[in-house]
Parts: structure tokens; sequence; C-alpha cells
């Protein structure tokens, strides 16, 4: 199991490639990369702050968990923190399993508790000023199905 919570780029496709090889027995591969997006044309940084010990045990219980739940072979969770521009990778969630039913249930988990439960602040930069991102309902809502 990998965490690594960065202020640098990453590349999707080379942590997947590096991933995939360091994982013997896996029947799936399953990746998800979550991208700052500009929902109405109007952001200009997507700036993200946590605090470094906090966030990463609070990661590592969620894939922990994940973990127990499912028959993984591997999981790597990458999360960006600093000021990013749309378009930018800010996460990477990866799994491994003998099948893909526990690889891509597990990966799904993962992006719905990092999405409510990692200890990360956003805080939306705009040309008309900034302000932080509100938790939405519909994130916490899909955590009932777990």
């Amino acid at each position: 199991m990998e965490i690594r919570v960065q202020e640098d780029r990453f590349d999707p496709g080379a942590e997947l490639n590096a991933f995939s090889a360091t994982v013997s027995g896996a029947g799936a591969v399953v990746s998800f990369t979550g991208v700052v997006r500009d929902v109405d044309g109007g952001l200009v940084a997507m700036e993200i702050e946590h605090y470094p010990g906090m966030t990463t045990k609070a990661i590592a219980g969620i894939a922990d968990e994940a973990a127990r739940r499912w028959s993984l072979a591997d999981v790597l969770v990458i999360h960006r923190y600093s000021r990013l521009a749309p378009g930018e990778n800010i996460m990477m969630v990866a799994t491994a399993s003998r099948h893909r039913a526990d690889a891509f249930a597990a990966a799904e988990y993962l992006m719905d508790y990092l999405k409510s439960r990692a200890p990360f602040w956003k805080k939306e930069v705009t040309r008309d000023g900034a302000g932080w991102v509100a938790a939405r309902d519909e994130d916490e809502d899909a955590l009932t199905r777990w």
C-alpha cells in the first residue's frame, strides 16, 4: 500500500504502469484520476491545504478499511495539495485484486471516502474572488451505500 500526499504533479500513466508492474497475481487493476474542473468557466485555481501527518494517517485508515472489506493485492493513493489550475490532476486511486469486482468496489469506496472524509480544505479562486468549497450533500449521500 502506498499513500502519497504531495505538492508535485504526477503522470497518471506512469504511476499506473509502475503500480501494475509491482502487483503479482492480480487479474484486475482499476484506476481513477481526479482532475480540477472548471464547471462555469470562471475558475482560476483551486488551492488545497492539509495537515501533513493527519492527512496521511486518515487516508491510510481509509485504505486499510478497503483492504479489510475486499480482497486486494495492493492500493495506491496520490493526492496533491497547493495551488492547482483547471485541468491539472488532483488525485489518483489505483487498486489491484485477483477479481475485477473487488478492484472496482474498493476503488469506488476509496474515492467516495477521500472526497468526504480525507482532511483537505479546498478554496476556489475565481476572477471575482475566492471562497472555501463547502461539503456537498451528494458526496455525503454516496457514503451511505458502504
